[in-house]
């Protein structure tokens, strides 16, 4: 059903840029809330990146998985770099992909906390993400102790079949072209992760702001 890999330009979508009302954005923040996911509403991406940095405990091992929302917002350089963590991501850039991802497949499955952001979210509280790889999957679903979703207001949809589409039409062209202009390689919708529920309070953490922030 889903798109993979496609080799002519792919055009995005824009109707999935348009931001969610408050009402909605309050609606899904009461679903979560419902699925056992505890749920922030930031007004900027300012209040974001400090609701984040509160949540994680100085000295803390912490994932910054790959995110254009946690680079724009200034969390990634925050947890990679200020040395007020134990950052993995730093660790596993310096890791050989070839000889040691054994390593790398281990750091990033079960850090302590992860953070980072996801595709799609629906009213009912279903959150949707889409990976090349996968190698967020696992610590989303059930490695990491925390997980702590930052996702701009714009990614908020109806249903699944919306979240689909966003990720089909909008999310996949992009990081394709991405892809392409740092790689030379294209993406591809290779796994995808739908979380109905979360059983472990506290566990999993959104913070939905009123902003366009990532795709």
């Amino acid at each position: 059903m889903l798109a993979e890999n496609i080799n002519t330009a792919l055009v995005p979508n824009r109707e999935f840029t348009k931001l969610a009302s408050n009402e909605q954005i309050e609606r899904t923040a009461e679903a979560l809330g419902a699925n056992g996911m505890l749920t922030y509403i930031a007004e900027n991406g300012d209040e974001a990146k400090r609701i984040v940095l509160d949540l994680i405990p100085q000295g803390a091992e912490v994932y910054a998985n790959q995110s254009q929302t946690l680079s724009r917002l200034g969390i990634t350089e925050e947890l990679d770099k200020s040395g007020h963590y134990d950052a993995v991501r730093p660790k596993v850039l310096a890791l050989d992909r070839k000889t040691q991802s054994g390593e790398i497949r281990k750091l990033r499955s079960d850090p302590d906390y992860i953070v980072g952001s996801v595709h799609a979210i629906t009213e009912d509280g279903q959150v949707i993400t889409a990976s090349f790889g996968g190698s967020q999957i696992g610590a989303y679903a059930y490695g990491a102790a925390k997980v702590i979703w930052v996702v701009g207001a714009q990614k908020l949809v109806k249903d699944l079949n919306d979240g689909f589409r966003r990720i089909e039409e909008y999310s996949y062209p992009l990081e394709d072209e991405r892809l392409l202009t740092t790689f030379g390689i294209h993406s591809a919708i290779g796994k995808l992760l739908i979380v109905n529920r979360e059983v472990v309070s506290g566990r999993i953490i959104v913070i939905l702001v009123k902003e366009e922030l990532g795709y």
